[in-house]
């Protein structure tokens, strides 16, 4: 209803965006005459949704949202980026967003548009497979009620057996306990044996009394017997007649539906990763009866639906080989019994590297110290003994002894192009440095390793990590990240002075890295989610290699994936 009419207020035709209220047409044409500033607001049809005409940062209330997170995918203020949560995330300006996100949502709308006779011809078959699932939930009702009524059959004629067995034995024992009990009442005074001898005592010729009384106290002294050694003619309880049903109990209860004869197998996800190829683990119940196994993948992409690639595998594993990049796959597994097949397992989501797998080993020669880091024979994987040195000198330390960083490299540097490996970091490491240098920051580094202002002989808490970052212009020759005490820490910006609150993150079981040296760039992942936790720039004027730092106790092993070409050495290594 207008909100500007005198009672009784008429319908409204329009709606003022600048002045959030409805009008009819006549109150329109008062309150917004023509040749004023009134009559350039925007208007619409007749709604009481009033959108503000301009959006406000929820977290600074008094600043306007003028640039775009892409990392976030959400609007921010300028003060969001100079130090807020999206203080090292980039960000893009509002006009480059909207084009990007206008283009995108025409595209989207374009191919809706395009697709809606597919559209169509799918709700019908949908009308028809909604028709048939009826028809087959009915049908599948009706065979279950079948399987159970056999059941209920079963169960009533064993029933009714069992219950018949019961009530003859309880008869039989009743009746013995009856033909007992006359014995006994026979005993009693006046009944039976005991009348019987008083009547004998009142004879008086002789030889009478002796003829009788002989057989008569035989008799007596059997019944007399029995008082003394005094037994049931049979038993009360009926243990021997209790049903015994834990093994139906149990089949019962692992009462379930059957495809086909055959289970479903079931996708391991802890087993199943992807690096430069997929490792996918499954698990069957019947694995014993099942011939073998249909792997099938697909690659997940929103323009096409992408159809299944089918392996046949006679194990419960297989490793998939080129795959592309930066995509994400789904996985599902079905099992053969002859020519029966069961149904498919569970789709798995697994999510590819952003870049090719960048293959190295840790490099045994450039500025590696053999006192303070172990290095396996395979060279890829290395532990910190310096923990030790440190123990055998304790006698010497007093104040002011500085423990130093022990720096190892990859024995490959990167000069172009798109580069990804990942590594896992033992739990128990105290502090670890992982990420990029510069051949030349390398040389500065490794030569004067007790120099007071190099990065090697600083102080590190563990606490602050990544801060040395932080007193280094956005670009630096160098890039690492903390990793200690089963914690990631995320570096402070060079820019801020406010700390986010997920600056600590627990740390990732497997930690990736992805170098664009192109753009400059380097991030670091969660391998198990294949998310990316940190990014910024680095200067690529030199080349870089893969860099890590180890203090006090801790290990790092690179990804098998990465030494897959390294796998054959030399026996006398």
């Amino acid at each position: 209803m207008c909100d500007l009419c005198k009672p009784p207020p008429q319908e409204s035709t329009k709606s003022c965006m600048d002045c959030s209220a409805s009008y009819c047409n006549e109150c329109f044409k008062i309150h917004h005459p023509w040749g004023t500033i009134k009559a350039q607001h925007e208007y619409v049809g007749p709604t009481t949704n009033f959108r503000p005409k301009i959006l406000m940062c929820p977290e600074h209330e008094t600043e306007r949202i003028n640039m775009y997170c892409e990392l976030c995918r959400r609007p921010v203020c300028h003060l969001c980026k100079l130090g807020g949560n999206h203080a090292n995330h980039r960000v893009t300006t509002m006009s480059s967003a909207y084009k990007t996100l206008k283009e995108k949502l025409s595209k989207d709308i374009d191919y809706l548009i395009g697709k809606e006779s597919q559209v169509k011809s799918q709700i019908s078959e949908l009308n028809l497979l909604m028709k048939e699932t009826e028809c087959n939930g009915e049908r599948a009702k009706e065979e279950a009620i079948t399987h159970f009524e056999k059941l209920f059959e079963i169960l009533e004629e064993r029933k009714s057996s069992v219950l018949k067995a019961i009530d003859s034995s309880k008869k039989l024992r009743l009746d013995k306990f009856q033909t007992q009990m006359e014995e006994y009442q026979g005993l009693l005074e006046n009944n039976g044996l005991v009348g019987y001898a008083q009547e004998v005592l009142k004879e008086t010729d002789q030889s009478c009394f002796v003829q009788t009384a002989k057989q008569l106290h035989l008799r007596i002294q059997k019944a007399t017997e029995s008082l003394k050694s005094f037994r049931p003619a049979a038993q009360t309880s009926f243990e021997d007649y209790v049903v015994n049903t834990s093994k139906q109990t149990e089949l019962l209860g692992e009462l379930s539906f059957f495809s086909s004869g055959i289970d479903v197998p079931e996708i391991n996800e802890e087993q199943s990763k992807v690096y430069n190829n997929a490792l996918i683990n499954w698990q069957h119940p019947e694995k014993d009866k099942a011939d073998s196994y249909v792997l099938e993948y697909r690659k997940i992409n929103r323009e096409d639906e992408m159809s299944w690639n089918e392996i046949e595998v006679c194990g419960t594993s297989k490793i998939i080989q080129d795959l592309e990049n930066s995509s994400t796959y789904a996985f599902r597994v079905r099992a053969y019994k002859g020519s029966i097949c069961s149904p498919c397992s569970r789709e798995l989501i697994l999510h590819t590297p952003p870049a090719p797998v960048f293959s190295f080993l840790f490099d045994e020669k450039c500025g590696y110290n053999n006192e303070h880091l172990l290095l396996n024979l395979k060279r890829d994987r290395v532990e910190s003994r310096a923990g030790f040195n440190l123990l055998l000198a304790a006698e010497r330390i007093q104040v002011g002894y500085y423990t130093s960083l022990d720096y190892i490299i990859g024995d490959t540097g990167i000069t172009k192009g798109k580069h990804f490996w990942a590594f896992r970091v033992e739990p128990y490491s105290y502090l670890v440095k992982v990420g990029v240098a510069s051949s030349d920051k390398l040389q500065e580094w490794l030569r004067s390793p007790r120099d007071a202002v190099s990065p090697r002989y600083e102080q590190d808490s563990g606490h602050d990590s990544g801060s040395e970052d932080a007193c280094f212009d956005s670009s630096q020759p160098f890039t690492l990240v903390t990793i200690g005490m089963k914690k990631f820490f995320i570096p402070k910006s060079p820019t801020s002075s406010n700390e986010p609150e997920n600056r600590v993150l627990p740390m990732p079981t497997s930690i990736g890295i992805f170098l664009d040296y192109d753009k400059g760039k380097v991030s670091f992942y969660d391998m198990d989610h294949m998310k990316c936790l940190y990014e910024r720039q680095v200067d690529c004027s030199h080349t870089l290699y893969p860099a890590f730092a180890l203090m006090g106790s801790g290990g790092i092993q690179l990804e098998e994936p990465i030494t897959a070409k390294y796998l054959e050495y030399q026996e006398d290594m």
